[in-house]
């Protein structure tokens, strides 16, 4: 089902500090590439350009996904859950996804449980 940008915002539940977390999905290999936060300006940043833009926790500031590093993100859909409370956006993404030069954020340990 695709709704109209403001549709789709307004159904959303940002948390106390104004966040939703995102997960951000490589849209060709369905891998899970990081873990971001966005507020509504982040959010409406990313859905006018189609560039991934988050607002980092630690840093208190907006950062557009490869400014610096070259690593983009182009946006190719953004999905929320079921009580608008997390965004899943896919992506094609150029470069790496972790500032540690991993592919993924979720490479470094990994538990099997089978």
């Amino acid at each position: 089902m695709s709704a109209q940008p403001q549709e789709f915002t307004e159904a959303l539940h940002f948390d106390s500090a104004g966040l939703i977390p995102v997960v951000v999905q490589d849209v060709d290999s369905k891998e899970i590439l990081m873990l971001a936060w966005m507020n509504s300006e982040t959010l409406a940043q990313t859905l006018e350009t189609r560039v991934a833009t988050y607002f980092s926790r630690s840093r208190q500031e907006v950062w557009v996904k490869g400014a610096t590093s070259g690593n983009t993100q182009q946006v190719h859909s953004v999905a929320k859950d079921c009580d608008g409370d997390a965004l899943v956006i896919q992506v094609h993404q150029t470069g790496v996804a972790c500032h540690t030069g991993t592919k993924s954020c979720f490479e470094a340990e990994i538990i099997e449980l089978s």
